[in-house]
């Protein structure tokens, strides 16, 4: 506190030496000029199409997150039927090589030069025939068996990396899209809006196509008729891997979609051209000068441990709901409802966070799932119950969703008043954040697949051991519910707060005012 402190004090004290004469200045020269062009820009505001053409670019990654994250690995278990042991690397590979590649593409963007259509638009539009490709090819199960776990490493590993190239430099488009704090705020919103609805089609569109189809046949009239059992579960098991690679085809047509709607809807703004004599920061400088930050430290350590509470639900909700609870016919209905629920009830927590406070929110938001977790293993199966509590768990998503991404730009803002020559570094920021978040949850999800090999997971097979129910229990409900209080304690000792935010708000504001009268003076010299 006593660092940002007299950095607010210098910061105020350069502002009253230097901002007040430069303004009586500019008049003198330009006596017929009311307002400053900053002025003027921060009154006219963001408009709410380029909120909603930003917003859509936020659902690829979405859509794709939720299908991967709830329906690869039963995927890689009971239609690829690979063995739980290389499902789990597979799973741990590509989200330990997806956290690698954040901060090493975050570098490359900070250091990436100014065309005529951005910094971060050359990015995001290169990368989106790529991973449209490669995402689709992990849906095809291949007619070899050898190389079936490295076909699925090899092009899970591709897309992470190309999903990276493209929503790296969209996470950090958020400080380029407009300098007005509430503005960005309001856009952050919306894109969590769409983000959630994202999450809604991806899990719609995979749910209900693949769960048309089902590789567990019903029992035969005949009992005897074994040949006939087989080949009905053979049949079954074709049309599941077409309903896999028929959805994601329709996943990739609304990815190239999102993506031409943000690139043609959104105009990105160019850093005012501040001079500074500092060289660019390396990459071991530019890590260095970001994790001493102390509220980006703690903002990221608690959510990280809330992140992957959820992140460790949904990557096991999909086979509990199947194999634990039994609802295999439902389950796809069920993770739809969980995500309407949380797309209906972010605007709820915009407003909650803009009353009573992000941190608030926090707490109240993510803590509101865990009596839920509790009860969807405490009681008897029922599907109205799982419903409801699937109702509820939508509520806690949306905060979980909505949350992280609002208060970063508060961090990069405060690095900023603390930080005054250093530039370029909003990439790197949003990038080191997801490094952190993807690594931890590869880990979790690797372990959790390799413990249901320990518990005697059967690949392929419709009924499995009791064991396997009860590591699914506690894989959905008492270690996420752990992971949820240890990050909220975290939290706790984050400290920005509303008055600090509001603090540098004004003083960023002030020196971008100053900045622009600058350089109205020298045009007018």
């Amino acid at each position: 506190m006593a660092r940002g402190e007299g950095a607010e004090q210098y910061s105020a004290t350069l502002l009253t030496a230097t901002v007040k004469p430069m303004k009586t200045e500019i008049k003198a020269i330009k006596p017929n000029e009311q307002r400053s062009f900053t002025e003027t820009q921060r009154k006219s505001g963001l408009s709410v199409w380029s909120k909603l053409c930003y917003a859509f670019g936020g659902a690829p990654y979405q859509i794709t997150g939720s299908t991967l994250g709830f329906f690869l690995q039963i995927y890689l278990l009971d239609v690829a039927q690979l063995d739980p042991f290389y499902a789990s690397i597979i799973l741990f590979v590509g989200r330990a090589w997806d956290a690698i590649t954040d901060p090493t593409v975050g570098f490359l963007v900070s250091r990436s030069r100014w065309t005529s259509i951005g910094r971060m638009m050359p990015w995001i539009l290169c990368s989106t025939p790529f991973a449209v490709l490669t995402y689709f090819l992990i849906w095809y199960v291949p007619s070899f068996e050898e190389g079936k776990v490295i076909w699925y490493l090899v092009f899970y590993c591709l897309f992470q990396s190309m999903q990276t190239c493209f929503h790296v430099p969209y996470s950090a488009l958020t400080m380029f899209i407009t300098s007005d704090q509430k503005d960005r705020d309001s856009a952050t919103a919306y894109r969590m809006m769409v983000e959630v609805l994202g999450t809604v089609l991806g899990t719609a569109i995979q749910g209900q196509i693949v769960g048309g189809v089902s590789s567990c046949p019903t029992e035969p009239k005949d009992s005897n008729s074994t040949n006939t059992t087989m080949n009905t579960t053979i049949v079954s098991l074709e049309d599941t891997k077409q309903a896999y690679l028929l959805a994601s085809g329709v996943i990739c047509i609304i990815y190239i979609f999102c993506a031409t709607v943000l690139f043609f809807g959104v105009k990105e703004q160019k850093e005012s051209d501040r001079k500074t004599s500092a060289p660019p920061l390396t990459f071991r400088q530019g890590l260095w000068v970001i994790v001493s930050h102390g509220p980006y430290v703690k903002l990221v350590i608690g959510f990280l441990f809330t992140s992957l509470a959820f992140m460790l639900l949904e990557g096991n909700f999909a086979l509990f709901i199947t194999h634990a609870l039994g609802h295999r016919k439902d389950f796809q209905n069920i993770l739809l409802v969980i995500m309407l629920s949380g797309s209906l009830t972010i605007p709820w927590w915009q407003w909650f966070l803009t009353r009573f406070g992000k941190k608030t929110a926090t707490y109240c938001g993510i803590s509101w799932a865990v009596p839920f977790m509790i009860l969807i293993v405490s009681i008897q199966s029922h599907l109205i119950i799982s419903y409801l509590v699937s109702v509820a768990a939508g509520v806690s998503v949306a905060a979980a969703f909505l949350l992280p991404w609002s208060m970063l730009p508060d961090v990069v803002d405060d690095f900023k008043v603390q930080n005054p020559d250093v530039h370029g570094h909003e990439a790197l920021f949003y990038s080191f954040y997801v490094f952190f978040i993807k690594f931890a949850s590869g880990l979790s999800l690797g372990i959790s697949t390799l413990s249901l090999k320990f518990a005697g997971y059967v690949t392929g097979e419709c009924s499995q051991p009791e064991a396997v129910s009860s590591t699914l229990k506690v894989l959905v409900s008492p270690v996420p519910i752990v992971l949820i209080i240890i990050g909220l304690l975290v939290i706790k000792t984050y400290p920005i707060d509303e008055e600090r935010r509001q603090g540098n708000r004004k003083l960023l504001q002030d020196l971008l005012d100053s900045e622009s009268e600058t350089s109205e003076l020298g045009s007018s010299v």
